[in-house]
């Protein structure tokens, strides 16, 4: 990463569950102010619903911006949910959740501004892709048990 100070990062990211709580995963794309791709993730993250998989993506998205010089940032999410408990617009009930939204408050304390924007699901697609692509390659490994005996039998 070239150290540069950014006027501001842009940064969408997306959550989702296969099942509600089921497999998880993350999505995010970070962009500079000039529109120009600095990073992005996509990660399962285990079996949460999926509000938790939603505030799961915006505190990882948070993590990977803090590595950027920038004192401003602009945040896009298409969780009705998340944007306005974050705005502390509606109640947190889920107690798994405030703790998540409390790391996520204390990360957003250290920018001069936060802009969080809620947009249509149609507007996120790269972040979604991304949620999806971590679920799709979860799909086709399997980590599960195995009851089988291997060994070598000497004749």
């Amino acid at each position: 990463m070239e150290e540069k100070t950014y006027t501001y990062l842009k940064i969408y990211f997306d959550g989702g569950s296969r099942g509600n709580p089921g497999p998880s995963a993350v999505g995010a794309v970070m962009y500079d102010n000039r529109d120009k791709k600095l990073e992005e993730l996509s990660e399962c993250i285990g079996k949460h619903t999926n509000n938790m998989a939603e505030y799961t993506a915006l505190k990882k998205a948070l993590e990977m911006a803090a590595k950027y010089k920038c004192r401003k940032i602009m945040i896009f999410t298409d969780s009705k949910l998340l944007d306005n408990q974050v705005k502390k617009k509606w109640k947190i009930k889920d107690k798994s959740i405030l703790k998540v939204y409390l790391e996520i408050s204390r990360s957003l304390e250290r920018y001069n501004v936060v802009d969080l924007r809620h947009i249509p699901r149609e507007s996120n697609t790269e972040a979604d892709r991304l949620v999806n692509k971590a679920l799709d390659e979860k799909e086709l490994s399997y980590e599960g048990e195995s009851h089988i005996n291997f060994g070598k039998i000497n004749e």
